[in-house]
């Protein structure tokens, strides 16, 4: 049998860099969009390293771009929210400009597959408005006008030239071609074409979703009648190509240099194996960590001998019996019981071979990991120490790895308080090759959560009234467990009268009756109410006292006109300067701290306005007033007065007063003659 390999076969130079730039930059908080290229064993390998499937709801994480790239939209949504390894083909890149800059003046036409990444990728350069040429017979939905074409870059040359011809044919506009195959891609399918003349048998390696692998089966199958598409030398059933003398081997542009190396050993070895095979068949083969059933021959206190039909026995030691160092041989088995066991050496030395029983029984478990991973089931596993980047767990016996950013829902500065609890986890990566088993407590949370919130905002209903535990405080509220979903009190909701902050009136721990004020399930807020549940001060206060009644307080404020005072049930009053004291005072600050308890008496409440006028000096006893003392004046002896008798002399005689002095008038007192003023 002659194998011909194509020279070309294999990563091209887009998919050589997009697969070396994600194992290079990835890590386990790593998603892909899709698959990173079309073939199934780098996407595997990329989950073994921890790469995940992209989906909406990333953010701050890495996202790989994969090589057939993704709609223009959506890059830009991934671009403002996450880290993006960008491992689209500079070829496809190429493509996207050239339509980009001719988009406004042109009607633009791909030809290419209408659901593959690619052509999607390149027409939402094009709004979206693109015509996608997948048949000759979309050829009719081209309008007369100017025109400019490309190609998917695995596209069919043959096709894209048969296209292109008829175009040419029915447009009388400006037509711009651009032939954008990639020369990797025209290359393998011309070498196909050659390679498909000169053997009996064509293998084609490769995805079976990839477009370029699919084209080389079809170019292959013009020359040559058996033609195979396979992802993997497994793929196929060798004894087939017994028939063949020549047989040709290409491989896709996303098929890996291993698979194909694998592919040419196996056929070249072919024959030599199968004359190994006919003679090994004479006798039971075994190899060192083969699972085989065998037969036990007999127990000792140390040891137990099987058969397992090799031409030698073998021999399973009390450590290789059970992980429990005290537990006896003889406990497990007897003579003639079947087990089966995992061969740990060849050759002990004595010519017996060394077999376990306790690797089997933790192979199983790892089978039972990988089970539950499939079918992704929860688990429960020990958390057993603090190491970096996490916490590590016990699995059944298994040690598995918690991330830090997955062992809660909430970010955890010290993980070793977890030291010992039992967790319910979700098996978020494994891989029982390499004994990795990765843990998600995180993920359990949200979907508990998710449950609980849904389950709350279901039952809930604005004004219902419920109790809940206050979580934690924070300067604007206080956020309390309503059955598993946070609400907030604000601080205006926490009492009737003005708090500084909510610790003054509730504490962590604390079990409070609180009233739905608000909810809104899309932005997960739930508004509560402390004071709701409880009767406004005033209407306690004006139900229980009267003006009159004396009762206590304290002091909440000094201003220059009074002091305000607390009462028990929550109001203020205002207990003015005048009626501190007996005594003037010039201000209540003199005689007053905040803070002091005080016994007044309500002198005045205006039910209309919420206003109570205080007194402590309506209490205070009023001074007792002191009698002044009655002067007693003596009465000195009256003096006799005695009388005089004066008699009119000349001189003290009045003037006498003539009639003709009223005559005077006022012309004559000011010497004015009235006949002139009124001339």
């Amino acid at each position: 049998m002659e194998i011909i390999l194509a020279k070309s076969a294999g990563f091209c130079f887009g998919v050589k860099r997009a697969v070396k730039m994600a194992f290079e930059d990835s890590d386990e908080e790593t998603y892909c969009i899709g698959d990173l290229v079309h073939n199934p064993i780098v996407v595997e390998n990329l989950k073994k390293i921890g790469v995940k499937p992209y989906n909406e709801n990333i953010t701050n994480k890495k996202v790989i771009i994969r090589s057939h790239g993704i709609h223009k939209k959506l890059l830009d949504k991934i671009k403002s929210e996450n880290q993006v390894i960008d491992c689209v083909c500079p070829k496809v890149k190429y493509v996207y400009k050239l339509v980009e800059d001719h988009k406004d003046n042109y009607q633009i036409v791909i030809i290419g597959s209408k659901n593959h990444p690619e052509v999607i990728g390149i027409n939402s350069y094009a709004d979206d408005k693109a015509i996608i040429i997948e048949t000759l017979e979309d050829i009719k939905y081209i309008k007369n006008k100017p025109t400019f074409i490309v190609s998917q870059t695995t596209s069919n040359q043959n096709f894209f030239e048969n296209a292109i011809n008829m175009i040419k044919s029915i447009l009388n506009d400006d037509i711009i071609v651009y032939n954008t195959i990639c020369s990797a891609t025209k290359t393998r399918q011309d070498e196909a074409v050659e390679l498909s003349k000169k053997v009996d048998a064509m293998i084609i390696l490769g995805g079976k979703n990839s477009s370029n692998t699919k084209k080389l089966a079809q170019v292959s199958e013009i020359n040559c009648k058996y033609v195979y598409l396979i992802e993997t030398i497994k793929d196929i059933d060798l004894s087939i190509l017994k028939n063949f003398n020549k047989i040709g081997i290409t491989a896709g542009a996303s098929t890996p240099d291993s698979v194909i190396k694998e592919a040419v050993s196996s056929m070249e070895n072919y024959d030599n194996n199968e004359m190994m095979e006919a003679i090994e068949n004479s006798f039971k083969r075994v190899r060192r960590g083969e699972i085989v059933e065998g037969e036990v021959l007999y127990v000792t206190d140390n040891e137990i001998m099987v058969n397992i039909g090799y031409r030698s026995d073998g021999i399973i030691s009390k450590e290789e019996l059970s992980s429990n160092p005290d537990v006896k041989p003889s406990d497990l088995f007897k003579p003639g019981d079947h087990i089966q066991v995992c061969v740990v050496k060849m050759d002990d030395g004595d010519g017996n071979v060394v077999l376990s029983y306790r690797r089997v029984e933790n192979m199983k478990i790892w089978d039972e990991i990988g089970e539950k991973f499939e079918n992704k089931e929860h688990v429960n596993a020990t958390v057993k120490s603090v190491v970096k980047g996490g916490l590590t767990a016990d699995l059944d016996g298994v040690n598995a790895f918690i991330p830090a950013s997955h062992a809660s829902i909430r970010f955890q500065k010290d993980l070793s308080k977890f030291i010992g609890q039992d967790f319910e986890c979700e098996i978020i990566d494994f891989d029982k090759a390499k004994r990795k088993v990765v843990l998600s407590r995180k993920n359990v949370e949200n979907e508990e959560f998710e449950a609980k919130r849904k389950a709350v905002y279901e039952n809930l209903h604005e004004g219902d009234v419920i109790k809940g535990t206050v979580q934690r405080l924070t300067n604007f509220g206080a956020f309390v467990d309503v059955g598993g979903v946070d609400g907030l009190i604000h601080i205006s909701e926490l009492s009737w009268n003005r708090v500084k902050h909510p610790a003054d009136i509730v504490s962590p721990g604390q079990v409070v009756e609180v009233q739905v004020l608000n909810l809104d399930e899309d932005k997960n807020r739930i508004a509560l109410g402390l004071k709701q549940t409880t009767k406004r001060p005033w209407d306690v206060f004006v139900s229980t006292v009267e003006v009159g009644d004396t009762v206590n307080g304290h002091v909440v404020n000094l201003l220059d006109f009074g002091a305000f005072v607390r009462l028990e049930s929550g109001v203020d009053g205002l207990l003015h300067v005048s009626q501190i004291a007996r005594e003037h005072i010039e201000k209540p600050s003199d005689v007053l701290n905040i803070g002091d308890e005080v016994t007044v008496k309500v002198t005045d409440i205006d039910e209309e306005n919420k206003k109570i006028s205080l007194s402590i000096k309506a209490l205070l006893p009023e001074p007792e007033k002191k009698e002044k003392p009655v002067e007693v004046k003596e009465e000195k002896p009256k003096e006799r007065v005695k009388e005089r008798h004066f008699e009119k002399s000349e001189e003290n005689k009045a003037p006498e007063i003539k009639q003709d002095d009223f005559n005077t008038t006022i012309g004559d007192l000011i010497n004015i003659d009235l006949n002139d003023v009124t001339k």
